[in-house]
């Protein structure tokens, strides 16, 4: 979930604060703002250090793309925020289709790779979270328990708007609930799940080989992932 702006290089320094509500940055004496003119104030200081060290490398124009942490600031402020029970009812519904419930047909070495990958997360699901969820084959989905998802969503419910900006990536990049909470709650690194969430595209490269295109689609959307979970660790106040 990102901003946007542009504008130029006006400032010498930058510098974290501590303000009302967290920590916010300094370009000389002016205080960053959002794209809509709200205070960038963020919950831990490793968080602002690293938004300080973004603007700090800024050279002329600046260049949003080169400021993950800032623009996931952004979002958690000016449109996580506001929306926070839609947002967190959107990821929980993943549970209703979640990648690791959907399983091959066909052959049988894929249906025992899924099996591998995805069964122990069912079960930490289950056991640690109280989310039981139903795998299938196909793609059709099958009714999930109202319990499992209720479960979800009150897990979801219960971070704050700058966690629930991590877990969204985690969620949605991965297609998968149980992946991004499995991630959050550090059952597993995330390159472990992102891993998992790409059994199928890995199986369909080994038969067929890579495509180029998808090659470079998948490198970005891998980064984006790890940018997630490195924003949830400053969340917990850990450097990156």
């Amino acid at each position: 979930m990102t901003g946007g702006w542009t504008a130029k290089r006006f400032w010498k320094d930058v510098s974290v604060t501590e303000t009302e509500g967290g920590f916010g940055i300094l370009l000389d004496t002016r205080r960053v703002q959002t794209p809509g003119k709200q205070p960038l104030v963020v919950p831990t200081e490793p968080m602002a250090a690293a938004i300080a060290a973004e603007w700090a490398a800024q050279d002329g124009e600046i260049k949003p793309l080169t400021m993950p942490v800032t623009r996931a600031a952004n979002s958690a402020i000016e449109r996580v925020r506001p929306q926070k029970p839609e947002v967190a009812a959107m990821l929980a519904a993943y549970g209703e289709t979640d990648l690791t419930c959907h399983r091959a047909t066909s052959p049988a070495e894929l249906i025992a790779r899924q099996a591998q990958g995805w069964d122990p997360i069912l079960s930490w699901a289950t056991d640690t979270l109280g989310a039981r969820l139903v795998p299938t084959a196909g793609i059709l989905p099958v009714p999930q328990p109202q319990a499992s998802l209720d479960a979800l969503l009150g897990h979801v419910m219960a971070l704050d708007e700058f966690r629930l900006t991590a877990l969204h990536d985690l969620v949605t990049l991965s297609g998968s609930i149980l992946l991004g909470l499995a991630v959050a709650r550090r059952h597993i690194d995330p390159q472990t799940a992102w891993a998992l969430s790409r059994i199928d595209e890995d199986w369909q490269i080994e038969q067929w080989g890579a495509d180029e295109d998808a090659t470079e689609a998948a490198a970005i959307k891998s980064a984006q992932f790890l940018q997630a979970d490195t924003f949830w660790t400053m969340c917990d106040g850990t450097p990156a």
